[in-house]
């Protein structure tokens, strides 16, 4: 019985190909549009959280001033290295923290010139940021303590000053600095917020001290936590209000920033937007709904004599209901099929181009998939209904 209504709803596409392709392409934009939106905000969560996560694990950035009071900064006192070394001695819960400077200098080799940001640090630095060496070496203890002039060199700044030679045991000039090539970091890529992660050089904080900013201060201390960062953060602000004589009744005059919670809002505000714009969406679906109950509705006039006949010869209301509305179905159903097709190579080659991860929700394929068939029932039952409805002799008469 349903093989048999399944057969002539076929049939009824088929004879009106160009009007069913026409019908279905509201539901296969509807289906298409819903995965699209759904797969490439996917792919932008997982992109953002994987740059996120290329800052480093556990990281809290310590900074003096607080981070939405105009002016608070300037005022507030800077941090020290000794800010940074006590951090690492009297709280268990840091696992690595490093004080560092920037300062954007103007590098040459040879004929070729970058200006990038140079950073005077530690070497938990490194390690805070989850920051490998590709070749080369680390900047040695010994090094940090003297001051020494040596540098590690990002991959922007060493394909923009090298191309394809090797840096390594090479001198470069920082300004007026001469300053010897030790290591090259691996590459990065971009951060969340769009910077070049790779376009930068690392030295000694105290050589950075001495040949370049001229002061010794650091601007922020970078710390990776152990386990939990919201207790790391709590160690590190009662610390920091001790060696800072911040009495109990002040507010703090510095400020401290959980990576993690960067990361949770950003990711939830894209996952946020990739509802609202899969929601946006599915209004076609909508849409193509109604354009299946309008063609639905005219086949129905179209198709008056003949079911008139087949009520005449004994065929049941509920017959001709599920024959008109198994049509519905079926001509949702595939222009569900066909969006869901045409989401899968545009999902492809827009990824491609937007540069993030292809990310494919099975549940969103098949939530869309039933809903258009969903649609197809919804909107193909005032039709069936009516043709169940038509009088046999008043269909009959129909010219």
């Amino acid at each position: 019985m349903w093989w048999s209504a399944l057969s002539l709803a076929l049939r009824e596409i088929r004879r009106n190909l160009l009007r069913s392709t026409l019908t279905m392409l509201g539901i296969i934009i509807g289906v298409a549009a819903v995965i699209i939106m759904v797969t490439i905000g996917n792919g932008t969560t997982a992109k953002i959280s994987a740059q996120i996560e290329s800052l480093g694990s556990n990281m809290l950035i310590l900074r003096p001033g607080q981070r939405f009071l105009r002016g608070s900064r300037a005022a507030a006192k800077p941090l020290e290295a000794s800010d940074a070394e006590a951090l690492r001695r009297e709280l268990p819960s840091v696992a690595a923290a490093a004080g560092i400077t920037n300062k954007a200098v103007t590098v040459v080799y040879g004929n070729n010139n970058w200006t990038t940001s140079v950073s005077g640090t530690e070497n938990d630095y490194l390690i805070v940021r989850k920051w490998s060496l590709a070749r080369g070496r680390l900047i040695s203890d010994g090094e940090q303590r003297a001051g020494a002039s040596v540098c590690l060199l990002g991959a922007t700044v060493q394909r923009e000053l090298f191309g394809n030679l090797d840096p390594l045991g090479e001198t470069i000039r920082l300004g007026k600095i001469a300053c010897e090539v030790i290591g090259l970091l691996v590459t990065k890529g971009q951060s969340a917020m769009g910077s070049d992660q790779d376009d930068a050089i690392l030295m000694p904080l105290r050589a950075h001290w001495r040949l370049i900013s001229g002061q010794q201060k650091v601007s922020h201390i970078y710390l990776s936590a152990r386990d939990d960062t919201s207790k790391t953060q709590r160690d590190v602000a009662l610390l920091m209000r001790e060696r800072r004589h911040i009495g109990p009744s002040d507010a703090d005059d510095f400020s401290i920033i959980d990576m993690k919670e960067i990361a949770k809002t950003m990711t939830g505000t894209t996952e946020i937007m990739t509802s609202l714009l899969g929601a946006v969406a599915a209004v076609s679906l909508i849409v193509g709904g109604i354009g299946i109950m309008n063609i639905m509705l005219v086949s129905v006039t179209e198709r008056t004599r003949e079911i008139g006949i087949r009520l005449a010869i004994g065929a049941l209301e509920r017959e001709v209901q599920r024959q008109f509305l198994v049509e519905a179905v079926v001509l949702s159903s595939v222009g569900g099929i066909a969006g869901i097709l045409l989401a899968l190579i545009a999902s492809y080659f827009i990824a491609g181009a937007l540069q993030v991860p292809l990310v494919f929700d099975s549940s969103i394929i098949l939530l869309a998939f039933v809903f258009s068939a969903v649609v197809g029932v919804v909107f193909g039952y005032v039709p069936a209904r009516k043709a169940a409805r038509l009088d046999p002799i008043e269909a009959l008469r129909h010219e």
